[in-house]
């Protein structure tokens, strides 16, 4: 009878399935407890080799990537061993995993463009963790760079998700790259303030000593002269480090040096700084926050004299 047919085959079909499911579900089993079990093991495994590094001498710009590294290869391991206990041919899965990493690759393009950049960052060290960097859109301190992204902080306190590839491919300007960095203020002071004297009063005030406010080969001379005014530059090199608080202070210091010598009618009507200019966003940074350098840089040459430290008063 055509019923008792379709129970029979269902009832066939039932038993073929419970024991399918029987040899299955075990294998299942096993596959979900590999994951569950490489994931732990990498999580470990990435926090131990995040410790070792952190006892070793291996630059803190690596490390972030290494550990990433780390512990994406003990998953794709344990991926690899859970699907071959359910039976999945790695012969099979490998040409599927081929044809589906073209068209992902395809598809994200963008991702691949951003692992390209970070490899590149990471190879040439345009800057490392902890630097103050700053770009055509933003500027804060790299606390991580990772295969994908860096994170970094603004002055103000705001975080900044910055794909690889907007850091790559703009202009950088690296605050804490060099040693040394040139400060240069141009003040204005009126035509009957002689100008030797003003030069011998700027030139004298940054004597030959280390202090806190390290201003070093200071400079002055005559940039304009109109019928009531004359302009002066001033210049000179500060250790970076220093750069914040000397440009703090160097404007005051100035104008206290004009009115103690000259009296109120020597008073600079102008005191303007213009290296680095107002849009330089490390003029925000607080003394403890300006950046260091406190590395050897890549382009120093072996012969590179000193600087020599002065105070600012």
């Amino acid at each position: 009878m055509p019923l008792q047919d379709t129970i029979e085959s269902s009832q066939t079909f039932l038993r073929t399935l419970a024991a399918q499911a029987a040899t299955f579900l075990p294998n299942l089993l096993v596959a979900v407890l590999v994951m569950v079990i490489g994931f732990f093991i990498a999580g470990r495994l990435a926090a131990l080799v995040g410790r070792a590094f952190g006892l070793s001498r291996i630059d803190e710009t690596v490390r972030g990537p290494l550990v990433a590294m780390v512990r994406y290869v003990v998953i794709v391991m344990a991926l690899i061993i859970a699907l071959g206990q359910i039976g999945v041919q790695m012969t099979s899965l490998l040409a599927v995993l081929g044809a589906a990493g073209l068209a992902v690759g395809l598809a994200l393009q963008g991702t691949l463009t951003n692992i390209a950049a970070g490899i590149m960052l990471l190879w040439l060290r345009p800057f490392r963790v902890g630097d103050y960097i700053e770009t055509q859109n933003f500027a804060g301190r790299v606390h991580e760079i990772g295969l994908f992204t860096c994170h970094l902080e603004t002055f103000d306190g705001l975080f900044v998700f910055a794909p690889n590839s907007t850091l790559w491919n703009v202009w950088m300007r690296n605050h804490s790259r060099a040693a040394s960095r040139l400060l240069a203020w141009q003040i204005t002071v009126p035509r009957q303030v002689p100008f030797e004297a003003a030069h011998e009063a700027l030139i004298s005030a940054w004597p030959q000593s280390a202090g806190e406010e390290q201003l070093s080969e200071p400079v002055a001379f005559l940039d304009q002269l109109t019928a009531d005014t004359q302009v002066i530059v001033f210049r000179g090199v500060v250790k970076e480090g220093a750069t914040t608080e000397a440009q703090r202070r160097t404007a005051q210091a100035i104008r206290r040096i004009f009115v103690e010598r000259f009296g109120a009618d020597g008073e600079p009507r102008a005191i303007q700084r213009i290296v680095p200019g107002d849009s330089d966003p490390s003029r925000y940074l607080g003394a403890d926050d300006a950046p260091e350098a406190n590395r050897t840089l890549v382009n120093e040459r072996p012969d590179a004299p000193s600087q020599s430290v002065v105070t600012a008063p």
